[in-house]
This record gives structure tokens, sequence and C-alpha cells, in this order.
């Protein structure tokens, strides 16, 4: 396949003109600002080898989203292979072309049960994005910040059942959530458990001290900044201000719209920088599907337009917005670059998820995962593996 006179976004986090040539599901050649070379003239000359002509619109890689629960009346802890196909061909069909659902609080051996499948999903190559993660949310949270999540399930971290966790997925696990003020063992499951699979601190109401803590320890990770966890305050910066002094850590965002106001996502990439931000959805099965009553973690939840919200306390329940309008909502809402949001949605996920030698750039060598949008950021195309599929 060869897509020409498209801008495409480069590692740099610029769009240069050029032209793409994928084969064999592989990014072969990225061509910028420069004629077509003899080999690429080749490409064109085979028969068998489709060409786009992309003339307006913006090349960028496929976007990753890290942390979401389901879309389309389907959630990652409904715990079937139906479920994981449904919420994968979704995402692929809004330019998602790969995906790390997050659990949420529950029992163990339920929540074992859930990896286990996912795992043998894995196994069988579907179609749609590419499950490349698991996002674990609980169930070593804090009840003070529980948010959408079950309190009945709630335990402390926990060495041994994480390995569980571990195992059940093999391997899929990319991060695990704590409150590491409701253990004083935290920081020794964080030293235990560091080099196998990424620490966050999640659903927490730690104070500064003991994020900082944390992260000194191996926390690397913050689990949609802002959002379940104390107020960032000038004499009290809690959470947010030990993820500002540890450069090591990268955080997430909801750009929604709702989660967050756009003067403090500004804010937030004046203070980390876009190389620390990951933008987000944390969409719940609403996404995709009209307003109703739906339910996240075994809990009632009313979603109006893009908003959702627990039935029993009004208190925000993940998002039902996709991350593709995430980004756009970053750019044009929020005044964030398209440059630095494309960054936030495929670059820093990839490289978060240890995934960013295959996923997260438009880079010979990596898999052809590509989205195609217009001037105004509207979807025309998604490419993956090579292949047009919407």
């Amino acid at each position: 396949m060869l897509i020409k006179n498209v801008k495409v976004y480069t590692e740099d986090r610029t769009f240069e003109d050029g032209e793409i040539v994928i084969r064999d599901g592989i990014f072969e050649r990225v061509d910028l600002k420069a004629e077509y070379t003899k080999e690429v003239e080749n490409i064109k000359n085979e028969e068998d080898e489709e060409v786009i002509d992309a003339k307006g619109c913006f090349a960028i890689p496929g976007l990753i989203d890290l942390h979401f629960h389901g879309c389309m009346g389907a959630d990652f802890c409904d715990g079937t292979t139906e479920a994981i196909e449904t919420i994968a061909q979704y995402e692929a069909s809004i330019g998602v072309t790969a995906i790390s659902p997050a659990t949420m609080t529950l029992p163990v051996e339920e929540l074992e049960k859930i990896l286990n499948v996912a795992a043998e999903y894995k196994k069988r190559a579907p179609k749609g994005a590419d499950l490349i993660g698991i996002n674990m949310e609980g169930p070593f949270i804090s009840p003070a910040k529980k948010g959408a999540q079950d309190e009945r399930h709630i335990i402390p971290c926990d060495t041994q059942v994480c390995q569980r966790f571990l195992d059940a997925s093999e391997g899929l696990v990319k991060f695990v959530g704590i409150a590491p003020e409701e253990s004083q063992k935290s920081l020794e499951f964080i030293e235990q458990m560091k080099e196998k699979v990424n620490i966050s601190l999640a659903h927490t109401n730690a104070d500064y001290d003991t994020a900082k803590a944390a992260f000194d320890a191996g926390a690397n990770h913050a689990v949609h900044l802002y959002n379940a966890m104390p107020a960032f305050t000038h004499r009290a910066p809690g959470v947010i201000g030990a993820v500002s002094d540890s450069r090591h850590v990268m955080a997430e965002l909801i750009c929604d719209g709702v989660h967050i106001h756009p003067s403090m996502v500004r804010a937030t990439f004046q203070m980390l920088g876009e190389d620390r931000v990951i933008l987000i959805s944390d969409s719940m099965r609403a996404t995709g599907m009209p307003d109703g009553q739906y339910t996240l973690g075994g809990l009632d939840v009313n979603v109006v337009g893009n908003r959702a919200t627990l039935v029993s306390d009004g208190a925000l329940a993940g998002s039902a917005t996709n991350l593709m309008d995430c980004m756009r909502t970053v750019v044009r809402d929020m005044s964030i670059p398209l440059e630095t949001a494309v960054a936030c949605a495929t670059m820093n996920p990839a490289k978060s998820l240890g995934e960013y030698e295959n996923y997260g750039s438009i880079t010979k060598g990596k898999k052809g995962n590509v989205v195609l949008l217009d001037e105004n950021l509207n979807l025309k195309l998604v490419i993956k593996d090579g292949e047009v599929l919407y």
C-alpha cells in the first residue's frame, strides 16, 4: 500500500509532507519532503499494491487507549471474548488500533477469570484493535476515593494476589494501581513488584509525602490525574504535587470536557510537559450508545450526553467519550496543539506500555497502523496492519 500526498506525523512530533509505504502489515518506508524514490516508483507500479491519494489529510499513528472500560454496551469486566471483540472492533472503527482496557474493583477470583479470558482472547489474533495490555484500576485502592468502584471488594495491596493477576493474564497486565496510604507494606509491595509490572497510584487519598515515597520507591504512573485523589492546593499538593516532582512518572488525563476544566488541562501540560501526559478516555459501556442507564463494576450509572454519573450519589463514573473525541476536544476546546495531542494519544502510551518498538509512531519496521484525518480532524480512513478497516 502506498499513501501519497499526505502530511505525515513524525517521531519529532511534527507534520511533514510525504508518503508512506506499507508492505506485509509493516511500515516499509516513510519518505518526507522528497521526490519519489526508485523503490517507491516500483511499489506504485505493482498491480497488486493499493495507492491512496490522501491530499489534504493528516496521517497519524493509530491511537492507543491504555485506560478505558468498554463501549457499545460491552465492558471488559463482562469477562467474555464476545465483549472484548465488541470493544476491539468499535475502538478500531474510530481510529484506536491498540487497547489496554481497565479492570474494576471486583472479587479476586472474578478478576482472575476476567484476566484468563483476556489471555485466551489474545491468542486468537482477532480483528479489531490489538489487545496489548490490561490496566488494573482495582482492587488495591482507597475507600475514601473509591469513585465508581465497589467498596465491598477493596483490599490492601498484596504481592501474592498481584502475582496471581499477572499469572492469570499471561503477561497482559501492564499496570497495577494502589493507594499507598492503605497499607504499611505499600513500599515493600512496590519494591517487590516494580520489575514485573508498572505500579500506578490510583483512587488514592495519599498526601504529598506518602505519594512521593511511593514514586521514589519505584511507582511510575498516575491514574486519571485530578480524579479520585486529593485536590491540588498550595499547602497540601497531594498526589498531584508528588507527580510533578517525580519526573519519571507518567500521568493519565481524561480530556472529555467533563472531568477536568480546560484551564487545568493547559496548566498540567505546562507543569509536566508533553512527554509525561497520556490522554485516556476512561470510557464505559455506554460509549457509542444512546442515553440511558448502564452499569459499571456492578453499580448503576446514568448517562446523559457525555456525562456518566452513579445513580446512588451522582459521582462521576467514567466517561462516555472515546479517545479520538477526547483528542479532538483537547485540540479544539482546550488549545493544545494537534502535534502535542497526537503524541499524548500515541507515542506516550506506547512508551508507557513498553510497546514503542511496535506501536505509537509511523516508523519503518513498526506495525502498519495509521489513521487519516482531514483538516477539521474528521476521520477519513483507518488502516490497520496495512489493510483498510474503516
